[in-house]
């Protein structure tokens, strides 16, 4: 069986710099947290514990030391509440989420009505959202879009790790909302390339293998989109490789999110090629 690897995959920039700032600020004493995950690979956040970089949910759970806000961002509140508890804020927000954050901010400051493109409960459109004031629409689907009232200016950002397609799809509704439609692109390229490299490898293999965080978003997207291809399975270790999988299959493809660490991917590769 012969096992190809998607030509883009695994850790993205902002993953890697996130993890490196993570592991600069380091505390063996506990002193140095994340707020939440850094990022959506519960193996990576668990590695990093065991480095000297914990977590904590709130800003009020650390007594005292370095606080490292998650490459998924947070609201402008945040970073007030935990300069007001004198912590060392330590900002490991991805660029291409700050970009989208301040984007958001700039449209609600030029007056037009924001529209964020993504997930409701995802913590980085969460983020987007505060920086346009609180005030945002979010909408993943053509059909809640449809439902959003029309406004004299609109002001459309997204998800970095949402969907091209899904998102050119969705704008075509919006542009119906209002008269003045004001389109800010805040997909990264690393998502573009990956959704790409995954539907064009997913066209070649008999199955494809996509390793991730269960609770990864641009993970569970890739999975989708090779799944409209062909069978697909979401993994987050090898040791969930099962051997039925692969009854005859002459072609196997590997792909990875963008918080998927390098070391998980060759587990996963190298177990398929002995199955």
């Amino acid at each position: 069986m012969e096992v190809l690897l998607a030509d883009y995959l695994g850790f993205c920039y902002g993953v890697k710099r996130a993890i490196k700032i993570a592991r600069e600020n380091a505390a063996p004493d506990g002193s140095s947290c994340t707020l939440g995950p850094i990022i959506h690979n519960p193996q990576m956040v668990e590695r990093l514990k065991r480095e000297g970089v914990g977590t904590v949910e709130r800003v009020g759970d650390l007594p005292t030391g370095k606080l490292i806000i998650r490459s998924h961002g947070v609201g402008p509140e945040t970073y007030a509440a935990a300069e007001a508890k004198g912590l060392d804020v330590v900002d490991a927000t991805c660029p291409h989420v700050k970009k989208a954050q301040l984007s958001a901010k700039e449209l609600a400051d030029d007056g037009y009505h924001v529209v964020i493109i993504g997930e409701q409960c995802h913590p980085e459109v969460q983020s987007i959202e505060k920086w346009a004031g609180g005030d945002a629409d979010i909408v993943e689907t053509e059909e809640e879009a449809t439902a959003l009232q029309s406004v004299p200016r609109l002001g459309i950002v997204s998800q970095t790790t949402f969907s091209g397609e899904r998102f050119q799809s969705i704008v075509s509704v919006l542009l119906t909302k209002s008269r003045d439609v004001r389109i800010l692109r805040t997909i990264c390229t690393a998502t573009d390339q990956r959704q790409k490299a995954a539907r064009e490898l997913a066209a070649r293999v008999d199955a494809m293998i996509v390793i991730g965080g269960k609770n990864s978003a641009n993970t569970t997207r890739l999975a989708q989109i090779c799944s409209d291809i062909c069978p697909t399975h979401h993994i987050e270790t090898a040791e969930e490789l099962d051997p039925a999988w692969f009854t005859n299959i002459d072609k196997i493809g590997i792909t990875a999110g963008a918080s998927t660490p390098d070391w998980i991917i060759k587990e996963v590769y190298i177990k398929c090629q002995r199955i």
